[in-house]
């Protein structure tokens, strides 16, 4: 698909090529499955008006939604729309974030265990996002400077964040037994996982290196359909997630708390109540 292309080409995560595929989808759908060669902005304000007045979306989706087809317009038709005259707007509402006392985080994390409790203690005391935290690597964690490297945040962006002391030995432990999986995976004749962008073409050993390895792989090995190699992908954020809201859920916490809330809580100290070894 065109759309793909274009947004390959420049580098945009594959979670907003997904995004963006379907909102076209969804666009085309919308209008009858007309060629979107032959719509402009009558049709595009239709549509977004659609998804504010009458499936009451969030602004921020109506906003995703628009700047899928802003970008469709521009890079795969190339013509830029113009003013939206009759688009209805999503209202944006002031909302405020949820937060957890110290208290609270305990008992959260207190029921996680294994990885998940490692993830979690990572994203309350490095301030990392879930999908930062499950795509690191091994060559992003400096355990002797206490640094986390996140490659290609929000934004694109890469940054620098501290990695908690307490925290340090846990993951240790946690290397060695991937290590060892890692390990048994290359006996077996796999090991090797995506690289990003095309350093597979230039370094094509690189993705069963030590250093490109997950820190959190998968329990699973995958097969890649282009290549027929077993791969194995990081951890799905959808098994993290599950477990954080059966985890709030044991606490008795009444709260609407997600994994990113753990990210408005961040404090680099994390206390010693929470620096238990991982089971």
């Amino acid at each position: 698909m065109q759309l793909r292309r274009a947004l390959r080409v420049r580098h945009y995560s594959g979670r907003t090529e997904s995004q963006y595929v379907w909102w076209l989808r969804r666009f085309v759908r919308f209008h009858d499955l007309r060629n979107p060669a032959g719509m402009a902005e009558a049709e595009v304000s239709a549509f977004l008006t659609h998804l504010a007045a009458d499936e009451h979306v969030a602004a921020s989706t109506q906003n995703q939604a628009l700047a899928a087809l802003l970008f469709f317009f521009r890079h795969v038709l190339g013509r830029r729309l113009g003013l939206l005259d009759e688009l209805v707007r999503a209202k944006r509402p002031v909302r405020v974030p949820v937060v957890l006392t110290p208290e609270e985080v305990c008992a959260v994390l207190a029921r996680l265990t294994g990885e998940r409790w490692l993830v979690g203690a990572l994203l309350y005391g490095s301030g990392l996002r879930l999908m930062e935290a499950l795509s690191l690597r091994v060559k992003d964690l400096d355990l002797v400077r206490r640094e986390v490297r996140v490659r290609r945040g929000k934004g694109d962006r890469d940054r620098v964040t501290v990695l908690p002391q307490s925290l340090v030995a846990q993951i240790g432990s946690h290397l060695e037994r991937v290590r060892a999986l890692h390990e048994r995976d290359l006996a077996d004749g796999a090991g090797r996982v995506v690289l990003p962008g095309a350093l597979e073409r230039k370094y094509p050993k690189a993705g069963s290196a030590w250093v490109w390895q997950w820190v959190f792989p998968a329990r699973r090995p995958m097969v890649d359909q282009a290549t027929g190699e077993r791969r194995r992908h990081h951890v799905h954020p959808t098994a993290v997630q599950r477990d954080f809201a059966k985890a709030v859920g044991a606490s008795g916490i009444a709260k609407r708390a997600s994994c990113h809330t753990l990210r408005h809580n961040a404090d680099c100290r994390i206390m010693p109540s929470l620096a238990t070894p991982v089971l």
